[in-house]
């Protein structure tokens, strides 16, 4: 900055961030980059804090799971925090799970009265034909040795 440019009440020393007219103010420039990091760096801490009962919950059942992510989605939208503590203490209980038992118990009682019984799905599922034919003719290949 030239000294004749300096308005006669000015200080003769200014501050270095202080710039002449028509110069880039690269301060504001700097300070302007630093707050939209700053926002984008806190909005993603914010969202990747709200979604941690979510996240928890996804190792759960599948029901736990759609319950914690609604209420989520509520403690988002509403901005009422009760939601969130909710979905975090319900996604760090690990629920019993009660549909199993009822499945297998209605599935005896349906054998026991002569229908055909639901597969449970955490048994093995059934072999397939080829296995089973194959397993079946070196069943019947020994059981013809063992005769002869």
């Amino acid at each position: 900055m030239s000294n004749e440019v300096l308005h006669p009440a000015a200080p003769h020393h200014l501050p270095s961030f202080i710039t002449a007219p028509g110069d880039a103010d690269v301060v504001m420039i700097g300070v302007g980059i630093f707050l939209i990091a700053t926002v984008v760096g806190v909005g993603n801490l914010y969202l990747h804090l709200h979604t941690l009962p979510e996240r928890m919950a996804h190792r759960t059942h599948k029901l736990q799971f759609e319950i914690v992510a609604v209420l989520g989605l509520l403690a988002l939208f509403t901005h009422n925090h009760l939601f969130w503590v909710i979905g975090l203490f319900l996604a760090m209980v690990d629920l019993p799970d009660f549909i199993m038992p009822l499945r297998r118990i209605a599935g005896s009682v349906e054998k026991m009265a002569g229908g055909p019984a639901e597969p449970d799905p955490i048994e093995t599922p059934p072999q397939t034909a080829g296995h089973a034919a194959g397993t079946t003719s070196n069943a019947a290949k020994s059981e013809a040795q063992g005769h002869a």
